[in-house]
């Protein structure tokens, strides 16, 4: 039965099995295995867009699919995913025929040992092709209701839409010039210089590194320094940006997973200007140095959900309970980096979260514990960039207009067209 499968959609069923199966299972990573980079081209097209198509979507299609099913009772996870892969394609993929959809579907359930759920899944499919003119899926109900809420209390009702419309949508390829900003036939990037928007991301030019454009923003509030440190480091973006900004300085790069600075490594030996960057495996809770970096970045772990365009899986995941799961660990890092940065040296704060228990409350425990320390206005660094050329006008515009928070930075998914960074600036004097 299985070869009555096309190989991209067998492919993209088995990892949306893995991913329901395993809480550690990410999507790009299964995306990059062996068995879906030895597909053609066009099937691993395919293959990525169901995956995504059917993460992203994933509440909104269960809602829809509910509503087909007489019974309610838990379904097996092989025939909720062929469910979900046939409503997608059937409500959210224009270019493929609606019998292509369901018969695969039907096949998938077969394939994987269930042959009377088959019958439920073709009874269903059939129903949702029937009236699938009159159905519309809401980027709202595709994200969890307590975290919708949460975003209208902090953002505004507006702006919590806007992120949710974004995040259904395949983030936009940005890329950074490393060394010249000849444009090409890209866009210019939505508030950085060297940050251009492509329609491809097989259009990158090779003086380029493919990078969001809030990350690499990140790593620009940072400035320049002597003697560097990112504490949090893999998978690099940011560092080769601090290394591109200071070729004369001494920059360590720490990270607690050892798999992750040997892969960091490997990446920055095939340039020159990275490749004297010192890498150290280190818990950045407890970092082995002394009180001499006059710039530290510390780009913490978070819950992510400033990245849920690229990372659906997590809306899937988290539960509200969780959302300040990290955050003693978090502040235990911050205060770490803080320990080994020298007087009147700079710390940045950052993390790819919305959720201000992981962003401004974690910088408030610290600024609380630790009185020496001094919050600096993002503002005042936004100033600098843009009077230096690394902002352009219009770009730091928007940022004043709408990145900014009680002195610290919140990119904000819809708002702007990057990932969701907060970035705190803290000084010692």
């Amino acid at each position: 039965m299985a070869a009555r499968v096309t190989a991209a959609r067998m492919a993209a069923f088995r990892v949306l099995l893995a991913m329901e199966r395993s809480r550690s299972a990410h999507c790009d990573e299964l995306l990059r295995a062996p068995a879906i980079e030895s597909l053609s081209q066009a099937d691993r097209n395919l293959t990525t867009a169901l995956v995504m198509g059917v993460l992203r979507w994933q509440l909104a299609l269960d809602a829809i699919l509910a509503g087909y099913l007489k019974k309610k009772f838990a379904l097996d996870d092989a025939v909720a995913i062929a469910l979900r892969l046939g409503a997608w394609q059937l409500l959210g993929m224009d270019r493929i025929p609606p019998h292509a959809a369901l018969s695969e579907s039907v096949e998938l359930t077969k394939a994987s040992g269930h042959r009377h759920p088959s019958g439920l899944v073709n009874a269903v499919l059939r129903r949702v092709a029937e009236d699938a003119s009159s159905i519309a899926l809401d980027p709202v109900g595709a994200h969890p209701a307590w975290m919708m809420e949460r975003w209208s209390r902090q953002f505004g009702s507006a702006a919590a839409a806007a992120i949710a419309a974004y995040d259904q949508q395949a983030p936009q390829t940005t890329v950074r010039f490393k060394t010249s900003t000849d444009p090409g036939s890209s866009r210019a990037g939505a508030f950085l210089t060297r940050a251009r928007q492509l329609s491809d991301s097989s259009d990158a030019p090779e003086n380029t590194r493919i990078q969001d454009e809030g990350s690499q923003l990140v790593a620009e509030l940072a400035g320049r320094g002597r003697r560097i440190l990112d504490c949090c480091a893999a998978p690099g973006g940011k560092t080769a940006i601090l290394a591109e900004k200071n070729p004369q300085a001494e920059i360590t790069a720490c990270d607690i997973s050892e798999a992750r600075l040997n892969a960091m490594r490997r990446n920055f030996a095939r340039e020159p200007l990275t490749a004297k960057i010192q890498c150290v495996l280190a818990d950045a809770t407890d970092l082995p140095f002394r009180d001499d970096f006059d710039l530290v970045l510390c780009d913490a772990p978070c819950s992510g959900t400033g990245t849920l365009a690229r990372n659906p899986e997590i809306k899937l995941r988290l539960v509200a309970s969780e959302v300040a799961r990290q955050q003693e660990r978090q502040i235990a890092i911050i205060r770490s980096a803080y320990r080994v940065l020298a007087p009147g040296g700079r710390l940045v704060y950052s993390t790819c979260s919305l959720e201000p228990e992981e962003n401004s409350m974690v910088v408030e425990a610290f600024l609380a514990s630790e009185r020496s320390a001094q919050l600096i206005d993002v503002s005042e660094r936004l100033d600098t960039m843009e009077a230096e050329g690394s902002l352009h006008p219009d770009g730091a515009r928007r940022l004043r207009e709408t990145a900014l928070r009680e002195s610290c930075l919140q990119t904000l998914p819809g708002i702007l067209p990057c990932d969701g960074f907060f970035a705190a600036i803290l000084t010692r004097p």
